[in-house]
């Protein structure tokens, strides 16, 4: 059983024997359907010169200077300081003034319309206007309401983009000349197509798999994953310097209400999980206990300065998550290379990355939780092979 027993007495009088309903979770059991036959094939993007022209303006955008603009005033797409103060019946209002502001006039990322008051300002000149804010802006006592903007335009910048030729091209690395750059672009763009085709047709193939396949999800795995969702969220925001509490009121939301929009996707990633495992069980896939003993060696690195996340993958339950995520990246790509090896006049579609590991947000988050991971509630692997 997956879970500890609910009891429910049924009978117990004294003298009588003592009738009970033991209700427990019990192991999911999956069938597999076809998960070989797929007539899909991988596809690959092709590069032409337009892509490569595309990454060359990137790197001239990257390596762009911003020069002050002197005779003419503010535009769209110039680089601005400003310091402004904005008022309410004379009164400032929290949140409405800055010393000194950076913004890219044109991208709106104020108050709509309060960029356009700027147009046509030069450096160390003045503007007062009016502006409504929204109906739907996010702070309430201002949402709707007409508020009085003075601002400075303390400098303006243009950017401008150096020559692209073949002093760039050498400023850019080893590279001869502006053709051997675009050369070396060519090259990097056909092995990333070549990586992202070989993702693109494991995905199709997993897909394919879940589809085929026959389950129930129980509702524990699945309220795990929900909450191992959650943790990945609270990470994603902490990265961002949100706090849970300040997103969920802006949003207006509940725990709950983000538990009922992870539930979908947490059983498609459960349903995944498990009939993924089911195929490495299916094709013999074992992960060996030097592999294991290596992700948890390189835990202990990645998560030094963090005990908790360290100590779950030393524990029995994360060497298990380990293996058995270890299980299902593998059989992904025994079936690839199953499929390439079948299909000899298709290009080899080789791996950007040596091994395919863990999913870093992904592990800690189950970490966080000390979740077991839904492939090892199945029968028993295989005996693990001996290192060496």
């Amino acid at each position: 059983p997956l879970t500890n027993a609910d009891i429910e007495i049924e009978q117990a009088e004294e003298g009588k024997p003592v009738i009970f309903t033991a209700t427990v979770q019990v192991r999911p059991e999956v069938k597999l359907g076809d998960y070989k036959g797929f007539k899909f094939t991988p596809e690959i993007e092709s590069i032409d010169a337009a892509k490569v022209d595309k990454v060359i303006e990137e790197l001239a955008d990257q390596n762009a200077t911003l020069a002050p603009v002197e005779d003419r005033g503010a535009q769209n797409g110039d680089y601005a300081v400003i310091g402004y103060v904005g008022t309410r019946d004379g009164v400032p209002f929290d949140g409405g003034s800055s010393d000194r502001m950076p913004l890219i006039l044109g991208e709106e990322r104020l108050i709509p319309g309060f960029e356009a008051n700027l147009l046509g300002l030069k450096p160390g000149e003045s503007k007062g206007f009016d502006i409504t804010f929204p109906d739907d802006y996010a702070e309430k006592t201002l949402a709707g309401q007409v508020a009085h903007f003075a601002v400075d335009m303390r400098e303006l910048r243009v950017k401008v983009l150096p020559t692209v030729d073949d002093e760039f091209a050498r400023s850019m690395g080893a590279y001869a000349d502006l053709a051997a750059l675009r050369a070396e672009i060519e090259v990097r763009l056909g092995h990333n197509a070549l990586d992202r085709a070989r993702h693109e047709f494991s995905d199709k193939i997993i897909e394919y798999a879940v589809a085929n396949a026959t389950l129930e999800l129980p509702d524990i795995l699945v309220d795990q994953e929900v909450e191992v969702m959650h943790d990945e969220f609270r990470g994603t925001l902490a990265r961002q310097g949100i706090t849970e509490e300040a997103y969920l009121k802006v949003v207006e939301k509940t725990d709950a209400d983000l538990h009922a929009e992870f539930r979908p996707n947490a059983e498609k990633r459960v349903r995944v999980l498990l009939v993924l495992s089911k195929v490495a069980e299916a094709e013999g896939v074992v992960i060996s206990d030097a592999d294991v003993e290596a992700e948890v060696a390189r835990s202990r690195q990645r998560y030094a300065r963090d005990k908790k996340t360290v100590a779950y993958f030393e524990s029995a339950r994360g060497r298990s998550f380990i293996r058995s995520t270890l299980r299902r990246s593998r059989v992904v790509e025994q079936l690839v290379d199953e499929w390439l090896a079948a299909h000899p006049d298709h290009p080899a579609l080789p791996h950007l990355e040596d091994v395919p590991g863990m999913d870093a947000s992904a592990a800690e988050a189950n970490a966080s939780i000390d979740a077991t991971d839904p492939g090892s509630v199945l029968e028993a692997e295989p005996t693990p092979a001996s290192a060496g």
